[in-house]
């Protein structure tokens, strides 16, 4: 039975995978068949994928699974049909579909249970208490058949807004991404990031941080990137001198990283535009510089770990060398990714580029790497595009059901008022209550997923308090996205850490480490605004100057947590620089000004003391 589960899996994968495609294309032929196809693809997917099944669940969850099968086809078809006569008359919902509502949300519940783990679930079980519970026991009290006719037969529930975005728009991604993965020519971007920083110290590391970066960007999950890259880079890290949790850390913090690295960040940038009304490529200005930023701290934290252990260069007769035919292969990643920019500078709408840059993809892919020209890596890159696409569809569907209850009930408002009334009048307490929702929110959930959830529950809060509409939901992306990277449910981290061969929690730990400046950046866009770039009275000397006093702090507290910097330090000294990293970023020029000047003093004088200790040991 389990075969033949792995083969209707299969089918259903390549059928959500070609109506990506088709919309991507040629447009939404039907709002509500759109809607219900994707949704039902998505959830076939889900159900009959049992690639995870336990040992001691091998003879009831088939049998369950293809029972709810049946239920849910026959409660797509009724939903289809009933939206479809709602536009042309006024309908009565009767009873028996008010409980096959209930139904097809259970189901959706249920499979977020089985492929996203308990964190999320707990959301969507506190969501389903908030909602039916009476007045008294903490709860807003609504009917449940007037639940049922709001969040599954209508457009602001299961069937909302984000189950409209990732089907419209973010599945043609998760299909051109597939490709690049699939053809090999994700491997080519790996050789040019080694061939690009073999001549540093801890060149390896520095290779999985740009691969990761660059493939990253057109993945919707850190937790895939780390698996698809983590399996080249992670051995050859530790080959070079790190230890197993490090190089674990240092795939998960750089995949991680690509969900906020433009032009695609993991399809966060098209769900932002679409609940702001920023334009697209609005956001990705706005985010490049923080991405940049990002990026320089974990090359200065790899490069300080590297100088602690004794890691030199990769010798210069081992490094890798480009060929001619590697150069004409990177074309294959290159010119699709133009392609997406030139589309969307040409004003088409984003699923429009993200199609011609796939048939791009697909056209040289084909020309340049023999093996992608048999049609069973066709057949492999629908299949798996498919299975990624309905893991989406399933979150999405319960984050409808999650923000159709915060849309019904008030709640997300309540919430607001709650941590402005915590924090009074204070930015600063109330950036930090926002910081702890967001990590929590976003626990075990897909970036994309995380951000719908926490823009729309946290979102309000933030700009109440005078933000700027892309600085505030550019602060709950980047801690949304840093929570797959954060204890106890660091989920990139814990699939890096079996491949690096180390503890799960500890490369959780590292992780955080690594990634640090990931926690300070949103609060400098949020003070120091003109990093966005896009803000009114934006000033270059501002932007230059929050750069330079952010690459200071980022040594401070890199070196300081590390304890090392030209040679060990001791503990008071790694205090005060942590302290002084901290303080640099003070929006107070003065008091900034202050202490770059002492973190810089103290860095030179712990470098002359260094070099005269070396000095007198060579007398």
């Amino acid at each position: 039975m389990i075969k033949s589960f792995a083969k209707i899996t299969n089918i259903f994968a390549i059928a959500l995978s070609i109506l990506a495609f088709y919309v991507g294309g040629w447009g939404v032929f039907d709002n509500i068949w759109v809607s219900s196809l994707t949704v039902w693809f998505g959830l076939m997917v889900g159900l009959f994928n049992l690639e995870k099944i336990k040992e001691n669940e091998k003879n009831f969850i088939p049998i369950l699974h293809a029972f709810l099968a049946v239920i849910f086809t026959w409660i797509i078809w009724k939903w289809t049909a009933l939206m479809l006569e709602q536009e042309e008359f006024f309908i009565e919902i009767t009873f028996l579909d008010d409980v096959l509502a209930w139904v097809g949300i259970a189901v959706a519940g249920y499979l977020t249970l089985r492929h996203f783990g308990m964190p999320m679930f707990i959301v969507f079980l506190v969501m389903l208490y908030y909602v039916l519970a009476p007045n008294n026991f903490l709860g807003a009290g609504e009917d449940w058949i007037r639940v049922a006719e709001n969040l599954w037969y209508s457009t602001d529930g299961v069937f909302g807004r984000p189950v409209e975005v990732v089907g419209r728009v973010v599945l043609i991604f998760i299909l051109f991404g597939a490709v690049l993965h699939i053809s090999g020519a994700g491997e080519v971007l790996l050789k040019f990031a080694f061939v690009a920083t073999g001549r540093f110290s801890g060149g390896p590391a520095h290779a999985a941080i740009v691969g990761s970066a660059m493939f990253g960007t057109l993945s919707g999950s850190p937790i895939a990137n780390v698996v698809s890259t983590g399996v080249f880079t992670i051995p050859i890290i530790k080959r070079s001198g790190f230890s197993a949790k490090f190089a674990g850390a240092v795939e998960a913090s750089a995949s991680t990283g690509g969900q906020i690295m433009p032009p695609v960040m993991g399809v966060v940038a098209f769900l932002m535009a679409d609940i702001t009304g920023i334009p697209y490529l609005k956001i990705v200005v706005a985010a490049l510089i923080p991405a940049v930023m990002y990026y320089l701290s974990l090359f200065i934290v790899v490069y300080i770990e590297a100088k602690k252990r004794g890691i030199e260069p990769i010798p210069k007769d081992q490094r890798q060398v480009l060929t001619r035919f590697d150069w004409v292969r990177s074309l294959a990643f290159w010119v699709p990714l133009g392609t997406l920019v030139y589309y969307l500078l040409d004003g088409r709408t984003p699923q429009n580029a993200g199609f011609a840059a796939t048939i791009v993809a697909v056209v040289l892919c084909i020309l340049f790497f023999p093996a992608f020209r048999h049609p069973r890596k066709w057949l492999e890159v629908l299949i798996t595009a498919g299975k990624t696409s309905a893991t989406l569809m399933i979150i999405v569907s319960s984050i409808g059901f999650v923000i159709g209850v915060v849309n019904m009930t008030g709640i997300g408002l309540q919430f607001a008022e709650a941590i402005l009334t915590v924090a009074g009048s204070k930015l600063f307490i109330s950036l930090l209550l926002v910081m702890l929702g967001c990590l929590i929110m976003g626990m075990g959930v897909p970036t994309g997923a995380a951000y719908l959830i926490i823009a729309i529950v946290l979102g309000p809060a933030l700009e109440r308090l005078g933000l700027p509409t892309i600085a505030a939901h550019l602060f709950v992306v980047y801690f949304g996205v840093l929570s797959v990277v954060t204890p106890p449910v660091a989920l990139a981290a814990f699939a890096a850490a079996p491949i690096a061969g180390s503890k799960p929690m500890e490369t959780g730990f590292e992780a955080v480490r690594l990634s640090v400046a990931g926690f300070i950046i949103p609060f400098i866009f949020v003070y120091h605004q003109d990093v966005l770039i896009i803000v009114e009275d934006f000033e270059l000397l501002g932007l230059l100057w929050a750069i330079f006093a952010f690459l200071v702090s980022t040594w401070c507290i890199g070196s300081g947590l590390s304890g090392y910097d030209a040679d060990y330090l001791i503990i008071p000294e790694r205090g005060l620089r942590v302290i002084l990293g901290i303080l640099v970023l003070v929006p107070n020029y003065p008091i900034s000004g202050v202490c770059i000047t002492l973190a810089i003093i103290l860095i030179v004088w712990h470098r002359k003391k260094v070099t005269k200790f070396n000095q007198r040991s060579n007398i």
